[in-house]
């Protein structure tokens, strides 16, 4: 996320709303690890501190990317705990950040890959 790309959606066709990247990113990262069995975000990024991770640390785990006007790809990378089912855990990921993103900013999420960059096994 360092070129601090702006994502456009059209308001009522009387214009644009200029979204950041990173907040597209926060708003998928917060979506992320709402989901059980996600323990964090790569470089142990949690709900408390995605919104104060600033630009440069947040990008290592969220990349937002134009798929076409209107429509972005999700690429991110999760941390996850130990004992849930990875595909099941992905695929509710995947589903949640669709929803938050969309919700939140009427872009519409094409895509949202997932990469497992470790699995914790604290606290068990």
């Amino acid at each position: 996320m360092a070129e601090n790309k702006n994502f456009v959606i059209n308001v009522n066709g009387d214009g644009g709303v200029n979204i950041s990247e990173e907040v597209v990113g926060i708003i998928a990262g917060l979506g992320a690890v709402e989901v059980e069995g996600v323990e964090s975000l790569a470089g142990n990024l949690t709900s408390d501190n995605i919104s104060k991770a600033g630009q440069g640390k947040l990008a290592k785990a969220v990349r937002v990317e134009d798929a076409e006007p209107g429509k972005i790809v999700v690429r991110m990378a999760i941390n996850m705990k130990y004992g849930y089912e990875i595909p099941k855990v992905s695929g509710m990921v995947q589903e949640k950040v669709k929803q938050a993103v969309e919700t939140m900013t009427g872009l519409v999420v094409t895509a949202v890959d997932i990469r497992i960059a470790t699995v914790s096994v604290s606290g068990n």
